[in-house]
């Protein structure tokens, strides 16, 4: 198995660059997205941009469940805290993480930002 960036690259899956340092916990403020290249609204995200985010926010090794499942931004809103504990088949500690610091938080913001 070849590693790039502590992920295997044995799923014959593309690997996308990392444009910011790998944090520790994933509950750190996320950077601007449109500064990395993300539409800011989630629901407008390619498959791609929801997998660079997670990676960028230091959640690379999870990042691959999100593009083995083809989760784009719409299908990432629409996520239930059951679906990213188990559908995911990701390890419990990263998957409430996930949930909690970043799912929860953009669909919160999404609904803010079009209930006006």
């Amino acid at each position: 198995m070849r590693r790039v960036a502590g992920i295997r690259e044995d799923r014959g899956l593309p690997m996308y660059p990392v444009d910011v340092e790998n944090k520790e916990n994933g509950s750190v403020d996320v950077p601007n997205a449109v500064e990395n290249g993300r539409p800011p609204d989630p629901v407008d995200w390619a498959v791609i941009d929801v997998v660079n985010y997670f990676r960028t926010v230091g959640f690379a090794e999870q990042a691959i469940a999100f593009q083995e499942q083809e989760i784009d931004g719409k299908s990432l809103l629409l996520m239930t805290r059951n679906d990213v504990l188990t559908g995911l088949s990701l390890k419990l500690g990263p998957a409430l993480k996930i949930y909690e610091y970043h799912v929860k938080p953009l669909q919160t913001q999404h609904l803010k930002n079009n209930s006006s």
